[in-house]
């Protein structure tokens, strides 16, 4: 019953955290660049790879013809938008079915990475693009299935060892962003409880610390430091 009720806690941390309102200024980076680089290189029969709830689909709907989401039957999200239930390691179709892929904050989770995105080769066309979306300097999440970090110079070893041809890795954000959002997620832990949580002063100082974070990345030209990044790899 003890690691029934540690499990089901974990759970609903990883739940609240995926809602959290701390992120917002990192998705809301992350979709800019998301909806340049899929009007460019997204098209045809896609295949989204650690799908979860499809959040991209209305985004990329003018853009392709299929949307086929794959995940696992152990997946802490919302089931019904999943099409294929599969790994990331074993998608049953046959090679070259798809036009596009992405696969957004899902190799991290993986104990083999690599495994996964030769799978990804394997069922893409050629000539056919993906996207991947990889944390560099992010904390600890979805525990205990959370593995790696990558930085760009680890993602263009991978992804060409694969066989991938690497059109590009794009730092997400500068020092500011990477610095908010972890400070965030450290001031929400130790002190969004009790009185503070009541009143909403956390909702408060978490509004204007991304904000300000948001503007100052404008200008901030320290992207070796980026939380995340965004990589698109053509076969």
């Amino acid at each position: 019953m003890t690691e029934e009720r540690s499990s089901k806690k974990k759970k609903r941390k990883n739940e609240e955290e995926n809602d959290s309102p701390d992120i917002l200024m990192v998705q809301k980076l992350f979709l800019n660049h998301f909806t340049d680089l899929g009007e460019k290189y997204i098209k045809g029969r896609l295949v989204d790879i650690g799908c979860g709830t499809k959040p991209y689909s209305k985004l990329l709907e003018d853009l392709v013809t299929d949307h086929v989401g794959v995940d696992h039957t152990d997946t802490i999200h919302d089931k019904s938008n999943i099409d294929i239930f599969a790994t990331a390691y074993d998608i049953p179709v046959e090679n070259e079915s798809f036009d596009s892929a992405i696969c957004t904050c899902v190799l991290e989770h993986l104990e083999e990475p690599e495994q996964a995105i030769r799978e990804c080769y394997r069922i893409l066309k050629p000539g056919g693009y993906a996207i991947y979306h990889t944390p560099f300097i992010w904390h600890l999440h979805e525990e205990p299935r959370d593995f790696y970090r990558f930085s760009q110079y680890g993602l263009k070893y991978l992804f060409e060892k694969a066989g991938f041809e690497v059109v590009e890795i794009r730092p997400q954000c500068g020092f500011i962003v990477t610095f908010t959002q972890l400070h965030l997620y450290l001031v929400k832990g130790k002190f969004n409880r009790g009185l503070i949580k009541w009143l909403g002063i956390f909702k408060l100082y978490n509004y204007i610390c991304q904000k300000l974070a948001l503007f100052f990345n404008k200008y901030d030209h320290s992207q070796q430091y980026t939380c995340e990044y965004i990589t698109v790899v053509r076969k």
